[in-house]
């Protein structure tokens, strides 16, 4: 008979782990193959005899290896009514798989990166059609998260990641979103200009005098590690770089490219080694090469994460809103700066008109654009925030039932109760972060608008359906953040068509609900392309660049 050779297999350890010993030595003919020398010769002349042995100690085998492949196998948690803690909520798996491919060895996993919302409700109990539609979530379509950078911008994070000659200084200004779109261009210009970023400076906000700095906001460690394969970030200038005297460019026109922040300044950078930034707001072109999209997701939806204190406290809060099923956010936009800033009128009648509108005469500068528009003129093309009465007429119309839970994000609407009024009378469980948390939760942060935007920003995330009464920056930011985390309803009221229909005192509700609906049913949070329209922000419609059909 022919001798056996012994051959080394490749894919077996020399010393195997003692549950494989096992296996192995469970099963004749498998222990040959991976063991020969310890195999009697013998054994080959009569495997006739054992044949049938040997089914029945594969089957044993195969059992005992299923057995232990579950010890060894981490288990994917399910979607509790908690995340697991304030700073890494519970991942579905959908998500985590999809951005599996995307994670590199120098940089956290991208699924334990992101904020996360609360698991949506199921839709059950005794409800009309009309109120089953209004809670049900879309499907998404089948679009996942995936942040697939190409090799070339791999190839380069190599050199850039690892910056120590050129640093970027940004100051960004504005509300907590205004802060977060700011951050997130400036990440981007780092990257453009291979610089090292400097954690960004927070200007004191001229309106509501919140002197939070960065580090008081966001997990600073955080959103250093997660960037660590894109751009070098740092806390401060090297001493090699302060200097007593630095130039400040606030002068950067509007749609501006990578080519023309390379050619305006990468010669500086190289020759100073410092550029400073200021006035950044939105003058970065919406139309960037792939990678820099993709970039522009990673930062908002991963790199910026609320410090620890702040998630613990937005989660709290939120729970306690989960916790007595689903609810509506509504981000109603109803301050005193809204009002100036719009060149709107309150609708609460002459007494609170003639305060705004005597502010915005003595300070013209806060009328932000189309100047020469009277208030009717702003009300018909939808440049008006809905009042409370509109949002309320809206709500009820989409089919929300009257019992419904009501968060309202936001400050403190000019006209106090007096201005909600409309939409507590039709809609009675309307509540507020001040009303959900406990007497000492809050205090620490009385004066930070910004903190209190950002749990605002937490319990929106996870409502069932976010409803903005104005756009803006928290308006966009909640579109594409709820679309990227599993395709959260959000529903963007049509201003422009629906004004003649709040104005129309002949049409019923049963009418209204109608036109509503129908002028509703393609923006009810299926995903909307960002190439669909010139100049959409990727961080509002993250499909195709960041999200694709797995």
């Amino acid at each position: 008979m022919a001798r056996l050779k012994t051959i080394k297999n490749p894919f077996m350890p020399t010393n195997p782990p003692h549950f494989l010993s096992l296996l192995l030595s469970s099963t004749p003919l498998i222990s040959l193959l991976f063991f020969p020398k310890k195999t009697p010769r013998n054994y080959l002349l009569c495997s006739s005899q054992v044949l049938p042995l040997f089914f029945l100690s594969l089957l044993v085998s195969f059992t005992f290896l299923a057995v232990s492949l579950l010890s060894f196998t981490p288990i994917i948690p399910s979607r509790n009514l908690t995340p697991r803690s304030a700073s890494s909520p519970a991942f579905s798996p959908l998500f985590s798989v999809s951005l599996s491919s995307t994670v590199s060895n120098d940089e956290p996993s991208l699924s334990s990166s992101a904020m996360l919302p609360l698991p949506p409700h199921g839709v059950a109990g005794n409800l009309s059609e009309v109120e089953r539609e209004f809670w049900r979530q879309p499907d998404g379509e089948g679009y996942r998260p995936c942040l697939d950078f190409s090799i070339e911008y791999r190839r380069k994070s190599a050199r850039v990641s690892k910056e120590r000659r050129r640093f970027l200084v940004v100051v960004v200004s504005g509300g907590l979103n205004q802060q977060r779109n700011q951050i997130v261009d400036a990440a981007v210009i780092a990257r453009i200009l291979e610089a090292a970023l400097v954690v960004p400076v927070l200007q004191v906000n001229h309106i509501w005098r919140d002197e939070s700095e960065f580090s008081d906001i966001f997990d600073i460690e955080h959103f250093k590690k997660t960037l660590k394969a894109d751009v070098r970030v740092v806390s401060s200038l090297p001493s090699t770089h302060l200097v007593s005297t630095q130039t400040v460019v606030n002068q950067i026109p509007f749609d501006v490219s990578p080519l023309w922040i390379r050619a305006r300044f990468f010669k500086q950078l190289n020759e100073k080694g410092l550029l400073v930034l200021k006035g950044l707001d939105s003058k970065l072109s919406k139309n960037l090469p792939p990678d820099l999209q993709k970039l522009r997701c990673k930062v908002a939806f991963h790199a910026l994460r609320f410090a620890a204190p702040i998630q613990e406290l937005g989660y709290q809060i939120a729970r306690r809103m989960w916790i007595e099923g689903p609810y509506v956010a509504i981000h109603l936009r109803l301050e005193k700066d809204v009002w100036l800033r719009t060149g709107c009128l309150t609708g609460l009648g002459p007494e609170y008109d003639n305060v705004i509108t005597q502010n915005r005469e003595s300070h013209p500068q806060f009328l932000t654009g189309r100047s020469n528009m009277s208030y009717v003129q702003r009300r018909l093309v939808g440049l008006c925030p809905l009042n409370a009465f509109e949002v309320a007429r809206l709500l009820k119309g989409l089919g929300a039932p009257g019992d419904v839970r009501v968060y309202i994000a936001g400050g403190e609407p000019f006209g106090g109760a007096l201005a909600l009024q409309p939409l507590t009378s039709e809609f009675p469980n309307v509540v507020t972060k001040e009303m959900l948390a406990r007497e000492s939760e809050l205090a620490p942060y009385i004066n930070r608008s910004s903190v209190l935007a950002a749990i605002d920003y937490i319990v929106a995330l996870s409502s069932d359906v976010f409803l903005p009464s104005h756009g803006g920056n928290m308006g966009r930011a909640m579109k594409g953040h709820r679309a990227y985390v599993g395709h959260r309803k959000h529903i963007n009221p049509n201003k422009r068509v629906m004004v003649p229909f709040f104005e129309e005192a002949m049409i019923n509700d049963t009418e209204f609900s109608s036109v509503v609906r129908n002028l509703h049913q393609f923006s009810l949070g299926q995903p909307e392309l960002r190439t669909n329209k010139r100049n959409r922000d990727v961080i509002a419609y993250p499909v195709p660049e960041c999200m694709c059909k797995h």
